[in-house]
């Protein structure tokens, strides 16, 4: 890479040397004619000064000659025109280059009107630069040699340099090369030596590796404890199995309890499965959902009364319940909103009570789902919405559950941009607390 960056700088060194050297041949010819146009407005000034064409002055300097006519008569008053083209007397725009018999010259005629006492004369002056370019020729092969040598010094230390500034590229790519699943918790870009951009790149793909290593991580523990849940209801439906396999086929009692029990697990590996579907899709960016208007109340007076005749042995109180548009996926908010009252109902006891409200507070739709069960610790309320996440006081007691639940709950209402408020208090009962904002139509 360094090669290849020093043979990009030297090819912006010749093409912008060439532009140099032209650009001083421009200059330093144009500054060679300037001089002899002066002398050229001197002669005329000093003639009409004197009031008099034949008391002329001419410099005499190399390269510089003229010629003096009356414009009238085109007699001449002066004339000692140095330079006279083979064949022709007309000059291509004023300027001539005779290259015949590998004899070059550069001449530039320059004709002035001018008066003396009322009377018009023309005055050619000739500038021959034919010397000039030739002390240019010498001063640019001179500039050409301390030009290369100033290039050859400067590719030398650049690319000296290019290796030092590209070392730690070098570092980050080897790096990056090493970088596996099994190291990827142990192996970062060394920042140390690098500097402004390269630093700041460094520091982003350790950032970026931070991010990877965290997904890793949690994806990784999404799949042991998927696989964990999984392996329970598998082996208590195996071991069943094996049970009829041996004497359910002559046994009624056993074989109604196997049927139960594997329907039992079924249904459980079915929930399951379709909540982990669920999540890899939001996991994936393909979730999709369906919204549109509707009213609130009717959803949820149906699960209410559906909690009623599943769960007669709590008490169920929906003391307020308002209309109230919102703008949403029906089925998934159903879902969400029937997450958190089957936790209600789960982790409460006969007797107890479970409110369920749904009212309309600055034109927001307010759900709200208490019971008056097992609560939670504050440790409990930190992590609830961790998937998979179950606390020891529930597993304890021997609760059913996967831990998917509110997980899935929390990414629905967040999909429909609104919040959730939890108060709780252990062993007393616990309130969730569901605003789906209004949308502006």
């Amino acid at each position: 890479m360094a090669f290849r960056i020093s043979m990009a700088y030297l090819k912006l060194f010749v093409t912008h040397g060439v532009l140099l050297m032209f650009g001083f041949f421009l200059i330093f010819m144009s500054s060679e004619k300037d001089a002899y146009e002066k002398m050229s407005e001197d002669i005329i000034k000093s003639v009409e000064a004197r009031g008099d064409e034949n008391l002329l002055n001419p410099y005499s300097t190399q390269g510089f000659s003229m010629r003096i006519q009356n414009k009238v008569s085109m007699e001449k008053i002066y004339d000692d025109i140095a330079y006279k083209p083979r064949g022709t007397t007309e000059f291509f725009y004023g300027i001539h280059m005779d290259l015949t018999n590998a004899r070059y010259a550069i001449v530039i005629n320059d004709d002035r009107n001018f008066s003396v006492r009322n009377k018009d004369y023309v005055g050619r002056f000739q500038y021959n630069l034919t010397d000039s370019y030739e002390r240019f020729i010498a001063i640019a092969w001179k500039l050409l040699l301390l030009y290369l040598v100033i290039v050859a010094s400067i590719i030398r230390k650049g690319k000296r340099s290019d290796i030092k500034l590209l070392e730690p590229i070098r570092v980050m790519s080897a790096t990056a090369n090493r970088l596996t699943v099994n190291n990827l918790h142990s192996e970062r870009l060394n920042v140390e030596g690098t500097k402004n951009e390269l630093k700041d790149l460094a520091n982003v793909i350790n950032a970026m590796l931070d991010r990877i290593e965290t997904s890793y991580e949690s994806q990784k523990q999404f799949v042991s404890d998927a696989s964990h849940e999984l392996r329970t209801p598998i082996a208590v439906i195996q071991g069943y199995i094996n049970m009829l396999n041996r004497w359910g086929s002559t046994n009624e009692e056993v074989l109604q309890e196997s049927i139960e029990a594997i329907q039992n697990e079924a249904r459980s590996m079915q929930d399951l499965v379709e909540k982990l579907l669920f999540l890899s899709r939001h996991d994936k960016k393909t979730l999709k959902l369906t919204k549109k208007r509707f009213n609130m109340r009717p959803l949820v007076e149906d699960m209410v009364r559906e909690t009623k005749l599943v769960a007669g042995n709590r008490i169920i109180n929906n003391p307020i319940m308002e209309d109230v548009i919102v703008y949403g996926d029906k089925q998934a908010l159903k879902q969400a909103i029937r997450i958190f009252i089957d936790n209600a109902v789960k982790y409460s006891k006969d007797g107890d009570e479970i409110t369920i409200k749904c009212q309309k507070m600055n034109d927001d739709c307010v759900i709200t789902v208490s019971d008056t069960g097992i609560g939670m610790t504050k440790k409990d309320i930190d992590h609830i919405f961790n998937r998979f996440y179950r606390s020891d006081h529930v597993r304890n007691q021997n609760i059913s559950g996967h831990g998917l639940g509110l997980s899935l709950a929390k990414l629905i209402i967040l999909a429909h941009t609104g919040k959730i408020k939890i108060h709780s208090q252990f062993k007393k009962g616990s309130s969730f607390i569901i605003t789906i904002p209004k949308r502006k139509f």
